[in-house]
This record gives C-alpha cells, structure tokens and sequence, in this order.
C-alpha cells in the first residue's frame, strides 16, 4: 500500500502549498558542453534560437538534440513546477512539480522549430501522461514549453498534425502539454551531457514508431 501511494504521488502534480521550498540561489553546475565545447549559460551569438522540451529521462533526450546539424548547444535541467532551483533527489519525489527538460539554443537557418518539434515528436511516446515506459513520475511527461507565440502556433498544429498520425495507427491519444516557457533550472553538472561520459548508461528513450509529417522548410522559431 506504501509503495502504491508513493507512486500514486509521484504521478500527480502538488497542490498549491505542497511544493518543496528550494532555496533563493542556483545550484552548482557544469559551464561548458562536454561535446559541443561551448557554454551553456550564454552570452550564446547574435540570430540563435531557444526550445525547451520534455521528453522523458534527460539523459538520452539531450543527447538526440545535441546531435542535430544546427543546434548549437543544449543543456538540461528542470522546469514546469514550482520549488526554485531544484535538486535532482528533490525533482525525483515528485514534490517540486517540475519536469526533466533540455534547453535547446539552436541556428534557424539551419534547422527550423518544425524540424526540432518533428524531431522531438518522433523520439518519444507522448501518449503516456505522467511516464515514459517504466520511467514513472511527473517529471517524465511530455511537453512543449514556448518562447513565443510562433513557437505557441508552430507546436500546437505540430501536436495536432502527429495525433492524426498516431490515431491512424491505432495509437492513443497525445497528453503533451505546451506552455509558456517557464524558469529553467540548470541540472547538476554530471547530469550534463550525461550520455557522452557514461557511454553505457541508462537511456530509456523510445518512440512510437510513428513518424511525423512536418515539413523540413527552415523558419525562425
């Protein structure tokens, strides 16, 4: 009974007033890209782009983005809930609200928001709720934080565009939320670009083997 009711918490957002306190100052955290070799915090070059997405654990998801021609940099870190600047033990009871995401800073003339949103759609299944296969928990849902209202249109017709698809395949319905880009925290430093020092680690990301039929013509995000 314990073990239901924790996982039953760990699926449910916290109310009003339920959310860890954290604390006023960021944590510590990595300041170059282990792969990319360029800082994460900015200042990034004139005409770059931002994405914040959740899909999943952060691990395997950075990873697919970080190796997109036209992405710049990316980062992870947790956004969408309510504790200031999180831990990742914090982030993992549930009681902070927020998700497991990755700050994309991108060059859109060289890989559109569509390309990245067709990207993101394909590399996950973003009809699980609070979960990604056995990875359960708020902090694994699906979603979709906007820059601007370009972003906003772009992704709202991209999740309208990949229902379709998955329900022609017999697929369920999507649960990706998409909303203003809330504060990024940056994760703690091994998180970043975990995959690349942990060649054997942990990656539980997968799709649904549904493709999405977003066009590839470069547009500003």
């Amino acid at each position: 009974m314990a073990l239901l009711n924790m996982l039953g918490r760990k699926q449910k957002l916290p109310g009003r007033g339920e959310a860890l306190p954290g604390r006023p100052e960021p944590i510590e955290t990595a300041r170059i890209h282990a792969v990319l070799g360029r800082d994460l915090h900015g200042p990034y070059p004139d005409g770059m782009e931002k994405a914040l997405f959740g899909l999943g654990c952060f691990w395997g998801a950075e990873r697919v983005l970080w190796q997109r021609a036209g992405v710049w940099v990316t980062a992870v870190g947790y956004a969408g809930g309510a504790t200031p600047n999180p831990t990742y033990q914090e982030v993992c009871t549930g009681q902070t609200g927020h998700n497991e995401v990755v700050l994309v800073v991108y060059d859109p003339a060289k890989v559109s928001f569509d390309e990245l949103l067709k990207l993101f759609w394909e590399s996950h299944d973003p009809t699980q709720g609070m979960r990604q296969g056995n990875d359960i928990g708020t902090q694994y849902r699906s979603g979709i934080y906007v820059i601007s209202d370009e972003q906003k249109q772009a992704a709202e017709r991209s999740r309208e565009t990949y229902q379709a698809a998955l329900a022609a395949a017999g697929r369920g319905a999507v649960t990706t939320e998409i909303l203003d880009a809330p504060p990024f925290y940056f994760a703690e430093e091994y998180h970043q670009q975990y995959l690349e020092k942990n060649p054997n680690g942990y990656c539980g990301l997968g799709g649904t083997g549904v493709a999405c039929p977003l066009g590839t013509g470069v547009q500003a995000g």
